[in-house]
């Protein structure tokens, strides 16, 4: 199909006559992921033919969800961050035993976020080779490393490629499912160090003051990259309380992940949804600043089309027609 341009200059506003039912997954239900669901579930209904139904499955939003929608359980799938998926198309890392080739990306809502490792401050350690020096007996929180959660899975690679071993030197890893119980377990005083994403959220900032970031090493940084097409990225300077800038790992970007064989036209009006209905979604995070939001906005279509999987063409057709800035 060719592109398709409105009067307005904007591209034109998709009409699908026939009904769908379609299959969408998101998060473990009241997270960011399901919320962009509920968002294209809405807006795609309301252009679609009369009796059209959208389910959301619950998820984790890590490789379960890229296995989903590569297997066919689902249309379409969230998952976080964007760039661990590339593993998914070559069979890389958690991927190794099945690989998917057909997986295509219809837009990333973005969302900046980094893997961050802290450690109190009374302990006296600011960088991996101090930590590697003393090697302390840490209680360790951060994520279920269980092949499935990416925060685990990155935590553990990070750890093991920074030459840190929290169990053999005496320590214990407290591991839970999301990040809410991560920080409360530094919080409360049940651990004295943590690593995990969602930088933004304001519990950060409560504990930030007592920690010290460490900045990962630029070999390990390299490995990730070579490996894994994990990216790093900078941590700006007073992100958290007093802290100067710092390098680690990249956990930006929702990824909204299908296969090649969605119809076009329904690849094309999602896309559309993700740029042309932006202002639906970024009401809901208005309340907060940007840079200490879940959803980093104001969105970009141009950006969102900027994918590390490639497009479905349904989805390219919709950012091809966008006006040139």
């Amino acid at each position: 199909m060719s592109q398709q341009v409105a009067r307005d200059g904007r591209p034109q506003e998709p009409k699908i006559d026939r009904s769908l039912t379609l299959h969408l997954r998101g998060d473990w239900g009241s997270a960011n992921l399901h919320r962009v669901c509920g968002w294209i579930s809405q807006e795609l209904t309301d252009r679609c033919g009369p009796h059209t139904r959208v389910a959301i499955w619950n998820s984790r939003g890590f490789s379960d969800a890229v296995r989903a929608v590569g297997r066919g359980e689902v249309d379409v799938a969230m998952t976080t961050p964007a760039a661990f998926a590339t593993a998914a198309l070559d069979g890389r890392g958690v991927y190794r035993e099945e690989s998917f080739p057909q997986l295509r990306a219809l837009g990333v809502v973005p969302q900046r976020d980094r893997l961050v490792m802290g450690i109190r401050k009374s302990l006296g350690i600011t960088s991996f080779a101090e930590l590697r020096e003393n090697k302390p007996a840490l209680k360790l929180a951060t994520a279920i490393h269980d092949g499935e959660n990416y925060v685990g899975l990155a935590a553990h690679e990070l750890l093991t490629r920074s030459g840190v071993d929290i169990l053999g030197w005496g320590g214990e890893l407290l591991e839970d499912e999301r990040p809410f119980e991560t920080l409360d377990h530094v919080r409360d005083g049940r651990a004295d160090a943590i690593v995990h994403e969602a930088y933004m959220l304001p519990a950060w900032q409560e504990i930030g003051t007592g920690l010290n970031f460490l900045e990962v090493e630029q070999e390990v940084l390299d490995s990730l990259r070579d490996d894994y097409s994990w990216p790093a990225a900078i941590v700006d300077e007073g992100h958290f309380p007093g802290c100067r800038s710092f390098r680690t790992l990249d956990f930006s970007d929702f990824l909204v992940l299908t296969r090649a064989d969605l119809p076009e036209d329904v690849a094309y009006a999602i896309a559309w949804v993700l740029g042309e209905t932006r202002h639906i979604i970024e009401g809901q995070y208005r309340h907060l600043a940007p840079e200490r939001s879940p959803i980093t906005y104001p969105l970009d279509p141009v950006s969102m089309g900027k994918t590390p999987v490639p497009l479905h063409p349904g989805a390219a057709r919709y950012y091809d027609a966008l006006p040139t800035p």
